[in-house]
C-alpha cells in the first residue's frame, strides 16, 4: 500500500497524482503500486511540489511494517533511531524568540 499527503500542492500536481492514485479526501492519495513506479510518482511529487509539502509511507519489509518520505517544510522530520524510523517534531518558536532574530539583523 502507498500513501502520499501533499498540503498546498498546485493543481496540476494534484491532477497527476490523480491519474496513478485514488484521492479519498483533498490533498490524500492511495494505491498499490510497485517500487518502480512508487519511485517514479515521487520524481513527479519532488518536481511539482513548489512552496508545498509532501510525505509519502509504503508498506515494506522493516520492523514497523512501513517506510516514508518527507519533502518541504514542514514541523515533522524523520529520524532514525535503532534502526527505526521515527518523526520529530522542530518546536514552533516563541514571540520572543521571533523578536530577538528581527533584532539581530
Amino acid at each position: 500500500m502507498l500513501v502520499i499527503v501533499v498540503e498546498n500542492a498546485p493543481p496540476r500536481l494534484r491532477g497527476r497524482l490523480a491519474v496513478w492514485l485514488l484521492e479519498i479526501r483533498a490533498g490524500v492519495y492511495v494505491g498499490k503500486t510497485s517500487r518502480r513506479v512508487r519511485e517514479m510518482i515521487w520524481g513527479q511529487v519532488e518536481k511539482g511540489i513548489g512552496d508545498g509539502n509532501a510525505v509519502m509511507a509504503w508498506s515494506t519489509n522493516t520492523e514497523s511494517g512501513f517506510d516514508f518520505l518527507t519533502l518541504g517544510k514542514n514541523r515533522r522530520i524523520p529520524k532514525e533511531m535503532d534502526g527505526i524510523r521515527l518523526v520529530s517534531f522542530i518546536p514552533e518558536e516563541t514571540p520572543e524568540e521571533i523578536e530577538k532574530k528581527e533584532r539581530s539583523f
